[in-house]
């Protein structure tokens, strides 16, 4: 037996003046998106915003449903207006913000599985490392590949 260890590097920063331009743009598009929201029974808004290839970012948000689990996630609605409108442009980085009542929550909003799988898959059919920017009102956290926040990536199909 050999025992190993997976070790995840990322950035943390104290404020959305503190990201490069580019990440604070996406981050505002995030926090920006969430008004889209339509949560109606967890009051928990979150927007997504994904920066493609040559600068075009798009913008998604929860959507829930009382027929659960027929809603989607702020992330999976982005990654897939993106994909359908721009299919051959490869999602460099996505921002997520998430908050109740559309207030920005304090910490970060992380992802959930599905939707980390979704990065991934991306990821590998573009051949380029999609950035993440999880955006909370007193920290943000950014991790440069989808690898870092899914380790052991489901690819084996």
């Amino acid at each position: 037996m050999t025992q190993k260890e997976i070790n995840i590097r990322y950035s943390e920063y104290a404020s959305l003046s503190e990201l490069e331009p580019a990440d604070r743009a996406l981050a505002e598009a995030a926090i920006d998106a969430m008004k889209g929201s339509y949560a109606p029974y967890s009051h928990f808004n979150v927007g997504a915003a994904i920066r493609l290839k040559g600068g075009i970012v798009v913008q998604g948000a929860n959507q829930e449903n009382a027929a659960f689990p027929s809603g989607l996630c702020a992330e999976r609605t982005a990654m897939f207006s993106a994909g359908a409108a721009h299919p051959d442009k490869a999602m460099e980085s996505i921002a997520i913000a998430g908050g109740v009542m559309g207030r920005l929550a304090q910490e970060p909003a992380t992802p959930c599985g599905a939707c980390r799988q979704v990065m991934a898959q991306y990821q590998t059919k573009s051949g380029v490392p999609m950035s993440i920017i999880m955006v909370g009102a007193k920290r943000i956290w950014k991790f440069e590949r989808v690898d870092d926040i899914l380790p052991l990536i489901f690819d084996s199909i």
